[in-house]
């Protein structure tokens, strides 16, 4: 029997669509393009691109949702088929109740919304079909458009956590922002 998670397509918007990864060119490219992204981390795309460290790439991402980790996904706009970032549900802590959520939007889609329309749709299939109490994401403190991307997509700041992640070699103070499946404001009005 498969236990593999099966990653759903997830309608964002009318343009926009959170769908499983692939080895599409639109794909590899969206990876080539992160790849010489200074603000995407290198601990999640290669700071070096060549087709197999995307390929190797984009099978990490398969691999999560063997091993029932989370769901990866890529954002897409529809009318053109242009891969345009990266979201995700991590399930590390399911067994506590809660998700973390992660994202990032290459350069040339920034800007437009992408990002928050895409955390408010993976956030609110996670507390609505999944039933996730409380989904938790991390932003580091100088990152005001993921500040104001989380905050759009009806996250709320719950405080400040001091050297809390390692990014490349140092570590980082880190908000840490949350979503409750009870008590939030309406996502709708915030996107």
């Amino acid at each position: 029997m498969d236990d593999a998670l099966q990653v759903p397509h997830l309608r964002a918007t009318a343009d926009l669509e959170l769908r499983p990864w692939s080895l599409s060119a639109a794909d590899l490219e969206l990876v080539r393009e992160a790849s010489a992204d200074d603000l995407i981390p290198i601990t999640t795309v290669s700071a070096t691109f060549s087709r197999e460290a995307a390929t190797r790439f984009v099978e990490r991402q398969w691999q999560r949702a063997t091993d029932r980790t989370g769901y990866p996904m890529v954002i897409v706009r529809r009318r053109d088929n242009t891969s345009l970032g990266s979201i995700g549900l991590w399930l590390k802590d399911i067994d506590e109740g809660r998700a973390s959520l992660s994202y990032w939007v290459v350069r040339s889609a920034r800007g437009h919304g992408v990002a928050a329309h895409a955390l408010a749709a993976m956030a609110t299939w996670a507390l609505e079909e999944l039933h996730i109490p409380r989904l938790q994401l991390y932003v580091e403190p100088w990152n005001r458009a993921s500040i104001r991307t989380a905050e759009r997509a009806g996250f709320e700041c719950e405080g400040l956590l001091r050297s809390w992640q390692k990014v490349g070699n140092r570590r980082r103070d880190m908000y840490m922002y949350a979503r409750l499946a009870t008590g939030t404001l309406a996502e709708a009005d915030r996107v």
